[in-house]
């Protein structure tokens, strides 16, 4: 006879072993295509059988996200051009990787064959792909703004590709000149377009990409708010399934699921005990007991933009300490939200979240707060623009980061809490409420 814990150990293994088995025929298909597996931010929700009661009463909220339009990739386009010709670059140049979702609605993977988008800031835009692909990177380009007759120089695969993008350059007018060069961009790409147009200077791109990106206008962050409050839900739905006896993977299990009953793929790393003093956490199984915390971080996707939020809790009575801990950690995110307001710097924020816990006794510096408040995100997890010492940057509307601080005490427990932020008008406000406390930590959450 099935426990409860066995029964919803069982079905997280089931969901995420039928997962696995499903995605490993297109991974490998996509594999020899040069491509990412294909990855679905919507899914079918699970069946209801043998499901945590809390797991079980989910369902997909009832805001129906807007995918992003053509018309609003040709704005984010022409804004780069303004961009380019304001640093004085020549050309942007995009070989696969997010920034190429994010203008073109083309969705390739880097390998050793390089596919790239290439878009001048006074001509018409180019791609160079390999010669069996162009009919698959004009469908790509034919969902975006640039269209299925976009100019499209092919290679053949002893040919170099490099030179076809000098030849690109060369016919729109860019005999010499600088090429920014997307910041994930292979090394190697680079590398073959200096060797083949040496006149040509390849540049960082960053103000660009991220000068774009780091913005956000309202239908992104709707879009935002949208996976922060999903990922709350699955949170708060497997913290009241958790069991004494549970392994990190079974309680992981239980946030996918709380995720997929909403209808989106998402979940969370989970670390329990003394392993939660490790921002990032470690490979050693554990075992949830009562007694022990837990710091979760994770999230999900909706239309391509994503969540990353980051609870602590305890299974059962915490201690005096970890309550202690936890208030300081309290203290600390809401000054960092606190600070947060339009033509205050970057570093601004960090200060003022370790000046709290510095002056509780848990400092200096990275003693126990080991890393910076928080990271731009949108489409990526992490991007740019970073809340960390050094960062003169002026915060503006609509850049998003998390709010992230942390106290960490090695051998015997870390607290995190992470909320997503985003910068208005007057200040800052977080797309979900915060953690209020070890005792009911997810107070106020529907």
């Amino acid at each position: 006879m099935l426990s409860r814990r066995n029964v919803l150990g069982a079905s997280a293994a089931a969901v995420a072993g039928a997962a696995l088995d499903a995605s490993l025929p297109a991974a490998a298909a996509a594999a020899a295509l040069d491509a990412p597996p294909p990855t679905t931010e919507a899914v079918a929700p699970p069946q209801t059988r043998d499901l945590p009661p809390s797991i079980a009463a989910l369902a997909p909220p009832s805001e129906q996200p807007r995918p992003i339009t053509t018309e609003e990739r040709r704005g984010r386009v022409e804004k780069a051009r303004r961009l380019m010709v304001e640093q004085g670059v020549d050309a942007l140049l995009m070989a696969g990787g997010t920034s190429m979702v994010y203008f073109a609605n083309v969705q390739w993977g880097l390998s050793e064959r390089m596919m790239a988008l290439v878009v001048p800031a006074r001509a018409d835009a180019f791609v160079v792909c390999p010669g069996f692909e162009e009919e698959r990177a004009r469908e790509q380009l034919g969902r975006g703004p640039f269209g299925g007759e976009t100019q499209v120089y092919t290679w053949e695969e002893h040919e170099d590709p490099y030179a076809r993008v000098a030849r690109g350059l060369r016919d729109r007018g860019i005999a010499a000149g600088k090429l920014g060069v997307e910041e994930r961009t292979y090394f190697v790409y680079a590398n073959g377009i200096a060797r083949s147009a040496p006149t040509i200077e390849t540049v960082d791109a960053i103000p660009i990409t991220a000068g774009c990106r780091g913005v956000k206008d309202e239908h992104e962050l709707d879009l935002m708010r949208l996976a922060s409050k999903v990922t709350l839900r699955a949170y708060k739905a497997a913290y009241e399934a958790m069991q004494e006896g549970m392994t990190q993977a079974e309680f992981a299990g239980m946030v996918a699921l709380a995720h997929q009953r909403q209808g989106y793929a998402g979940g969370a790393g989970v670390q329990v005990g003394e392993y939660s003093a490790l921002p990032h956490g470690s490979a050693t199984p554990q075992v949830i007991r009562e007694g022990t915390i837990l710091l979760i971080d994770g999230g999900c996707a909706v239309e391509g933009y994503r969540s990353d939020l980051s609870r602590t809790f305890v299974l059962g009575e915490p201690t005096d300490k970890m309550r202690q801990v936890f208030g300081i950690e309290l203290r600390a995110q809401t000054a960092a939200l606190a600070a947060a307001r339009p033509g205050v710097e970057c570093q601004a924020v960090d200060a003022a979240a370790r000046t709290v816990i510095d002056d509780a006794g848990y400092g200096p510096g990275y003693t126990y707060f080991t890393h910076r408040v928080g990271h731009g995100m949108g489409m990526d997890g992490h991007e740019w623009p970073y809340l960390v010492r050094g960062n003169t940057l002026p915060l503006a509307p609509g850049m998003t980061f998390s709010d992230e601080p942390g106290i960490y005490i090695r051998g015997e427990f870390g607290v995190r809490l992470e909320d997503d932020m985003v910068i208005t008008e007057n200040g800052a406000e977080l797309f979900t409420p915060q953690s209020p406390s070890l005792d009911d930590p997810f107070a106020g959450v529907e």
